[in-house]
């Protein structure tokens, strides 16, 4: 089998579901409409609530939710065969995932672009509130932790990158500044900045930096505290500063970048090497549900909900744009995934070497997608460091982006837990950045981030799998299709519940306490969200009431 004809048949069924599927969830199950008010519009402010045009929003939200997850994922999950992993990838998506980023989105312009853990307070229950902004907190601090971990990772083996790398965040800082202050529009200048970011490139491949040791703490885990420490800065600063203008940047890197990668797919046309299903893996875990978790994002993300719900509600133009943004943004990330699967199936001289044991694939999941990848551009006439490292600078942008806005948000979060419980020192900016990045070093101190990819996996779908719960309730007392939601929600909640549940034992076993702490707390929350839910639905036993008057608008309550 060759790598060409299996991303051509990807790519087909992903144009099919966003042509067939997503119409008719957009006009059959949401029933969206020009006319329909959104809170871009009525809540407009000019500082969060800014009605964008489609084309620039996806692009901002493509940046957002398309971090290193959906590479590190499929990277690591060939260990059980590429037909499975291409499989989840292509099918999780067009049925779960982008149906998942879709409705979560919709139902916030539906809310006045509320949150989905603000909404559930309308939908499930007072307490429901409190329980998702616990479940969205555990679940960011496992962000957080994971990609300091993959990008300290990648700037070890692969030193070239940190020029270039720092560059972006300079010329951004840059950028913001003369956006904000100087009013000058952001495009010219990103792509300039962009052109830049690939000169710098060069550079890096002459200049590789690399830390030494300092006392206690080794070349990575230096990386660690200072790439911690960089988004402490980050979530505290303004979004003009370096936010906005760096995420600008990375879409530009992420259309280029999944450009050349497909062309050289194309011409390069390499044969797969690993196995179609490799049933048994030395020390790996039963691939169902791991397989499932391992690729999270590039499938379905709970995380992605955060974004639709918190920063692309907010600036949704058109109800009916909700479609490309939020369904065809998830067909992007899948792209993306696919490509990951590819380059580790069909990019590596040896792919056994690299996939002899579960914990060899997770160890160097990320660089062996940088080295697969790099045999794509290399297709394209690029030498093979700059192609390596070009392939590198895009991970590590997307992971960081992925880093800072995810310390952001979880400053978010301990601010709206301060103002519940009444905690003034939660509401100080300073206070919550400092606690968003102290426990994801702790963890890493600990030395306990070995475990972490599988149980943010387990995490984030778990997320997913509640979201769809609250949004599976509200189109049920809708009269709505709400089958739509529910069986993508039951998949992945027991598919999250069995591997948190496998996880658990795991570390209780094996004395990582943290870790063991944070999975039972992950697990008492689902089940309690679970619970909340079939309480909401009893609540309305009587059947679902047919559709509103206004149950194609925008709805103050449902």
């Amino acid at each position: 089998m060759h790598a060409a004809w299996v991303c051509l048949a990807g790519l087909i069924v992903l144009a099919l579901g966003y042509r067939f599927y997503s119409r008719y969830l957009a006009e059959r199950v949401f029933v969206l409409r020009d006319d329909e008010p959104v809170p871009a519009i009525t809540h407009a402010d000019g500082v969060d609530y800014v009605a964008t045009d489609r084309h620039v929003l996806i692009g901002h939200h493509y940046a957002s939710i398309a971090g290193a997850a959906p590479i590190i994922g499929p990277a690591i999950a060939v260990v059980w065969g590429w037909l499975p992993a291409v499989v989840w990838v292509v099918l999780g998506t067009v049925l779960m995932g982008a149906v998942h980023d879709f409705a979560t989105l919709v139902i916030s312009i539906r809310h006045q672009g509320k949150s989905v853990g603000a909404i559930s307070e309308v939908v499930l229950g007072r307490r429901s509130r409190t329980l998702f902004l616990l479940v969205i907190y555990f679940l960011v601090f496992l962000v957080i932790a994971v990609f300091a971990d993959a990008i300290a990772t990648l700037f070890q083996k692969q030193p070239a990158t940190v020029i270039p790398i720092n560059f972006e965040i300079i010329i951004a800082l840059l950028i913001g500044w003369l956006t904000h202050k100087k009013g000058i529009k952001l495009l010219w200048p990103s792509l300039l900045a962009l052109a830049a970011l690939y000169g710098m490139v060069w550079v890096g491949v002459q200049a590789p930096i690399e830390l030494p040791a300092i006392g206690p703490l080794s070349p990575k885990m230096l990386w660690i505290v200072l790439l911690l420490a960089y988004a402490f800065v980050a979530s505290v600063l303004p979004v003009w500063v370096l936010l906005q203008p760096r995420d600008f940047i990375n879409s530009h890197q992420l259309v280029v970048g999944l450009g050349a990668l497909l062309l050289g797919i194309f011409i390069a046309n390499p044969a797969i090497t690993a196995p179609a299903i490799n049933t048994a893996p030395a020390d790996a875990p039963a691939w169902f549900p791991f397989l499932f978790v391992t690729i999270a994002c590039g499938a379905i993300s709970g995380f992605h909900g955060l974004v639709s719900s918190g920063t692309t509600s907010k600036q949704l133009a058109c109800a009916r744009d909700a479609r490309m943004v939020g369904y065809g943004g998830m067909l992007g990330e899948g792209t993306l995934a696919l490509i990951a699967t590819l380059a580790v199936s069909a990019g590596l001289a040896d792919w056994a070497a690299h996939y002899d044991s579960f914990a060899h694939a997770s160890a160097g999941g990320v660089v062996n997608f940088v080295t697969g990848a790099s045999t794509f551009l290399a297709a394209l006439g690029l030498p093979t460091d700059i192609s390596a490292t070009v392939v590198a600078v895009l991970v590590v942008s997307f992971a960081a982006t992925t880093l800072d806005t995810g310390t952001r948000i979880q400053r978010y979060i301990l601010h709206e837990l301060g103002e519940i419980y009444g905690i003034g020192a939660l509401r100080n900016r300073w206070l919550a950045g400092a606690l968003a990045v102290a426990l994801p070093l702790a963890v890493c101190i600990a030395g306990q981030q070995r475990a972490l990819w599988p149980l943010f996996g387990g995490s984030n779908q778990m997320l997913a799998g509640l979201s769809l719960l609250l949004i599976s309730v509200w189109l049920y007392r809708q009269g709505r299709a709400w089958w739509v939601t529910a069986v993508p929600m039951l998949v992945v909640l027991v598919v999250s519940f069995l591997a948190l549940l496998t996880l658990v034992g795991r570390f209780f076993g094996e004395g990582e306490w943290l870790l063991a702490v944070v999975g039972t707390v992950m697990l008492a929350l689902e089940v309690w969200v679970v619970g909340e839910g079939l309480l909401a639905l009893r609540r309305h036993s009587g059947g679902p009431p047919g559709p509103t008057a206004d149950s194609g608008s925008q709805e103050q309550g449902a």
